[in-house]
Order: C-alpha cells, then structure tokens, then sequence
C-alpha cells in the first residue's frame, strides 16, 4: 500500500511542511497554521453562561451570515431510577443554524455528559422540554411525527393521534399511553439548567476547516461560552477508506498498543465520560491474516465494539446505524479552532503514517515514550502560509 493512500484531495496539497515541537497542540507556527486534507466533521462541547443558552448562540450564529434558526430533536439516553426501567431514551431541544442559502451550518444539541457545572435545582425554563420514553424504537416514532417547533402541550398530539388516544395532563408533565394504557411517551419540563449545554456539530468539512470553525466558535467565545469540565473534541472522517485490512489494522495499532502514548500527545481530558481502550480481543485481530475485508469485518464486529471508546469503530463495521464515518474521540474540550485543528492534523498525520501499510516499531511501554515516538512517526505536518 502506497504512503498518503488516506489523503484528501485539495486542502494540503503542494502545502508547505511544518513541524511539531511537543505534544498536545504544539506546532510550529513560524512556518504557518496547519491544514487538514480530508473531509472531517468537528464536534465541540461548550457550555452557555447562566441566563443563556444554545439558542442564543444559535440566533447569533444566524444573525451574522443571514440565515435562520431551525428547531430540531436531539436523541439520546439516560440511566433510570425507575424499577425495572435500565434507560430512559428521550429527544431534547436541538437547533440548527442554516445559512442565507439554506445549507446547514452547524447543528447545537445537548449532551448527557455535562453535569458538574450546572444546577439540577434550578428551575426549568419555560418552553423549554424533553421527550421521553423508555424504548428507542418509540422513540423514533415520537422523533418521526413530533414538530420540535410545537410547545409541551401539543407535541405529542400527533403521536396519540397514531394511537387512537389523547394527550394527558399530570400537573406540568404531557404523556400518551396506548389504547391499552400502556405507557408510548411523556414530555416533561427539561431539568434545570439543560438548555445550557451546547454541543457544536458540523457538517463534513471539506476544505478551510479552520475558517469554519472559528465562524462558529469566535462568536461563542463573545457570548461567554467555555468548556465544560467534562468535554471532548470529536473527529468524523469518512469510514470508506477504513474498510480495508491495512487500513483497520493500522487503526487497531494507533488506537490499541500506541493508545496511552496517542492520549498523553493529545492531553485527552481524564475527566472526559463515554471513553476508555480498544477491549483486547479487537486490537489483537491487527496481527492476524485475514483474506479479504470482510472476514475482517465479520470477526471485529463480533468483538461487541462500543461506540464509548476512545476511536468509534461501530459506523466503520457497520454494526450501527448512522453515519458512515470513522470518530475519532480522544481529543481535549477546546474552543479555539486553531488548537482543534492543530491536534486534528496530528491525528491526521499519524493515520496517514499507521495505515500507510509500511513497518512499524513495537510501541514502547511507557506512554512518555511512545507520546515522544508518535511525534517522530508523524513526521512533517502540512500548513499554510
């Protein structure tokens, strides 16, 4: 397999070389910034000041490029403290940012995994809610015949209407049960201070990732957004170029044998949630020989792979619907899209380097040391002037 099989085309090329000094972000900025050449898309977990919310930024964002705001769901899950009940699934107010000429700029969602900054006491906003249920299929239902536009009380009436049954009041709390009183979903007040979590999701990103991203986050910065305790940069790189023995292989060792090394250069943040190593029965399939992709794929796949690892490899087997992209999750909160970008060009050198197809040294042990290897394995880094 030929060296810079995993490269963009555009972005990078013909790009001056930089080098990096240390690890984390640190990259020499004499010779210019760093450039990405693949199609990437960015998410960045911030957290709005009290009395703001994700809704300010996303007005904001519309303001400056003439565009509109467009309501939208967020799916996600939660542990339950009800008996019997393992997960509460439940879709939160989520906004899109469309551009003047309609094209979706960034999605701001929730997400679950911020909680030491906020205050469960306060009381909720109004007109702002949640969706729950407790099976996902349900919850898809609800996703597919709710307008995120409407209010509490309202919300669900499509989905009773499916039901043949009508919407209920219990105090502040909206539910529709079955036509045998079983429960389908109830919209509840959202808890307090869940507005102000504020996950920043792009679109795939093809060329001037950093004018992208700093469209997005310099306003942020300006609002009195700032990085939650518990946040994490996520990176989604098309999956097809993964699909592939050499490829995988290279990606099980990054993330596998190199991974301690791989999270000491990044600084990944030790209080960031949903992360943890590649289980050992996966990373051990780099070092067999497997006669095409898919007996590759067909044997990691029954590994049980997680999405909550530090690489998701679940949309690259196929084992999950969504899109089809390779995430990359290791990488620390950050609202400055130079530093986002800067570690995205490291990770992205050092795929380029492990799934180039040629020899690698044994990891070494301590992940100082193989931090300060994975440095030299990088090699020069493209930037522009």
């Amino acid at each position: 397999m030929e060296r810079g099989r995993l490269g963009g085309e555009g972005a990078g090329r013909g790009a001056p070389a930089g080098r990096w000094d240390a690890a984390g972000a640190a990259l020499s900025t004499s010779s210019g910034e760093p450039v990405l050449r693949r199609r990437t898309g960015v998410e960045v977990e911030l957290l709005a000041p009290r009395g703001s919310s994700r809704r300010h930024l996303a007005d904001e964002l519309a303001r400056r490029c003439g565009g509109s705001v467009r309501p939208v769901f967020h799916a996600d899950s939660e542990t339950s403290a009800t008996a019997g009940v393992e997960r509460f699934w439940h879709l939160t107010p989520g906004f899109e940012v469309l551009g003047a000429d309609g094209a979706v700029l960034c999605r701001l969602v929730d997400d679950t995994t911020i909680v030491q900054d906020l205050d469960p006491s306060a009381a909720p906003l109004p007109g702002w809610y949640r969706v729950l249920t407790d099976d996902a299929r349900l919850l898809r239902l609800v996703a597919a015949h709710a307008d995120p536009a409407e209010r509490i009380g309202s919300v669900l009436q499509p989905v009773a209407e499916l039901f043949g049954t009508r919407v209920a009041a219990v105090g502040a709390v909206f539910r529709v049960d079955d036509g045998a009183g079983a429960s389908v979903a109830m919209a509840a007040p959202l808890p307090g201070e869940r507005e102000r979590p504020c996950e920043v999701i792009t679109p795939p990103l093809e060329v001037d990732h950093l004018d992208a991203l700093e469209a997005l986050l310099a306003p942020a910065r300006e609002l009195g957004l700032t990085v939650p305790a518990e946040a994490a940069v996520h990176l989604h790189l098309d999956a097809a170029p993964f699909r592939d023995v050499d490829v995988f292989r290279g990606v099980l060792r990054l993330f596998g044998p190199w991974g301690p090394g791989l999270r000491l250069l990044l600084g990944t943040n030790p209080a960031c949630r949903r992360l943890g190593p590649l289980p050992p029965e996966l990373v051990a399939l780099a070092e067999r020989e497997w006669a095409g992709w898919e007996e590759l794929r067909d044997a990691a796949a029954a590994t049980g792979v997680s999405k909550f690892r530090d690489v998701n490899l679940t949309h690259v087997l196929g084992v999950r619907p969504g899109p089809p992209t390779l995430e990359v999750r290791v990488l620390p909160g950050c609202a400055d899209g130079r530093a986002i970008v800067r570690r995205a060009a490291l990770v992205e050198a050092l795929l380029e380097r492990f799934c180039s197809g040629e020899p690698l040294p044994p990891a070494p042990g301590d992940g100082a040391e193989a931090a300060a290897a994975l440095l030299a394995l990088a090699g020069p880094v493209p930037v522009r002037r």
